[in-house]
């Protein structure tokens, strides 16, 4: 399970926690504009928008989970379990694997609208990258510095919806969640008001009790209110160092610390949380057992090579 977030402070900020129980041994990748992709349907990009992100390199070829291209368009796919419905291949759209998606609108795609446009010739098919690499239900946040966009794919096809809050976390789907959230319009970075009865004596007896149920489980729903909360209230800096350390606070609170998800002998947990400057085409990212702030910026590469080249790799 994970949580993407969606950030304006002067710059634009863009990230994720990926909560998953294994890692693959990531890497923060660039790829530069000369770098072809070919796609499984058949259609090539030899020519497009670099970008940076972190990505499971597979022969060669970034599988990313996350990334930014240097127009400034973000974009993270989240588990979207029993929800994802990947279809047949279809002869009126573009078909695309869920595995491209991500390079495929950020190589294409200069923001939100266009590829919202793009998204909507597109029909995501059932088609794994490889036989050791399966089909991952999966849904998707794209963002710019002037909006959000959340993409599901449904036995409907690929739904898009305006996401408001810029923040996505896993199932049930996008609509439910923005309709959970109105059951907390009610809580409150200031103190507690007493509204329960003008006869009653109440005196508040901590900081902090305006936002009395705010929920603190690591389900998707919690960590989508929490987020969402937290980022609302959150001083923006003047910094990029303060507005930096700011979206990492704001994931910490919808991290996920190893035991307390368990899952068949093995526990879900925050294996790295991302925070990219879109604006400046910087990734910075910490793992679980290194909290030190990693910086890669993808103007330090050859941006117009053909190789991708690798800044850094996650240990297990």
């Amino acid at each position: 399970m994970c949580t993407a977030i969606s950030y304006l402070s002067g710059d634009h900020y863009f990230g994720r926690n990926l909560d998953l129980e294994y890692s693959y041994e990531e890497s923060v990748a660039i790829t530069p504009r000369n770098y072809p992709f070919f796609f499984a349907d058949g259609e090539e990009l030899r020519s497009h928008y670099a970008m940076i992100g972190m990505a499971y390199v597979a022969d060669g070829y970034p599988l990313y989970y996350d990334g930014i291209n240097e127009k400034g368009l973000a974009m993270a796919s989240l588990a979207f379990p029993h929800e994802a419905v990947y279809h047949e291949k279809k002869k009126d759209k573009r078909n695309i694997s869920p595995a491209e998606l991500i390079p495929y609108i950020l190589g294409k795609c200069q923001n939100v609208s266009e590829a919202k446009q793009l998204l909507e010739t597109l029909n995501l098919w059932n088609h794994p990258f490889s036989a050791e690499l399966p089909l991952t239900p999966l849904h998707f946040l794209i963002s710019d510095k002037k909006e959000s966009l959340t993409a599901e794919p449904t036995e409907k096809g690929l739904l898009l919806y305006e996401n408001p809050v810029g923040v996505l976390t896993n199932s049930p789907n996008f609509d439910f969640q923005m309709q959970y959230l109105n059951l907390f319009m009610g809580l409150s970075a200031d103190p507690i008001e007493n509204r329960f009865s003008d006869e009653i004596p109440f005196k508040a007896f901590s900081r902090g009790m305006g936002a009395l149920g705010l929920p603190g489980d690591l389900s998707s729903t919690s960590r989508f209110v929490r987020a969402v909360f937290t980022k609302s209230h959150m001083l923006k800096g003047n910094t990029e160092k303060a507005n930096v350390s700011q979206f990492f606070h704001i994931l910490g609170s919808v991290e996920q610390q190893k035991g307390c998800v368990h899952l068949d002998g093995k526990y879900e947990y925050t294996i790295y949380s991302c925070c990219c400057n879109t604006d400046k085409g910087i990734y910075y990212y910490t793992t679980y057992d290194d909290r030190a702030i990693i910086r890669a910026d993808m103007h330090d590469a050859d941006l117009d090579g053909d190789e991708l080249v690798i800044c850094s790799q996650l240990q297990k």
